[in-house]
């Protein structure tokens, strides 16, 4: 009797003017006998279905999509020295191969703004990862616009759809140790 059984529904709200969204929420199904303050059921739902909306959609306000660009275009700045390119893969990664001219985020991540000072704010910068499903370049995309770059884009390729089109990498270069 003193355990509570909890249950997993799906809610659904339907108003005059729009549906929100339905969303999994966990909530106690009864209400212990002496609490004074009990919420009828179909309000919990309502309220916890509003409050899931609400998440839901502040999280999608901070997640900031850019606008892609395709490998000739891309391969077409790097010629014309008119691109900013930022290889959010890693450094393990960047050292076996990375776009011609890229930076490596990972190491110069922190000090992007020294690396880039200097740099012209209506630059086309060029963030990539992985590939169409990676979703690591908005770090560098991210870190770029706020150092107020105004032409931040996405490979969305990434470093496979670039090697997939047979275009060459460069490699890391060999630090001197000692």
């Amino acid at each position: 009797m003193g355990s509570r059984r909890r249950l997993v529904r799906l809610l659904y709200l339907e108003t005059n003017d729009a549906a929100f969204c339905g969303q999994v929420a966990t909530f106690p199904q009864k209400f212990e006998k002496n609490n004074q303050t009990k919420i009828p059921m179909k309000r919990l739902k309502k309220m916890i279905a509003i409050v899931a909306c609400m998440f839901t959609a502040a999280s999608s306000v901070h997640a900031e999509t850019y606008p892609d660009i395709s490998i000739k275009d891309l391969k077409k700045a790097i010629q014309e020295k008119k691109v900013i390119v930022l290889d959010v893969n890693g450094s393990k990664s960047y050292a076996k191969g990375h776009v011609p001219t890229a930076i490596d985020f990972a190491s110069a991540g922190k000090n992007l703004e020294t690396v880039l000072k200097g740099k012209d704010k209506e630059t086309l910068v060029v963030a990539y990862c992985g590939g169409p499903s990676c979703g690591a370049y908005k770090k560098g995309a991210a870190q770029a616009k706020a150092l107020g770059f105004k032409n931040v884009k996405h490979l969305s390729a990434g470093i496979s759809g670039w090697l997939l089109a047979g275009e060459k990498t460069e490699k890391a270069k060999a630090s001197a140790k000692g």
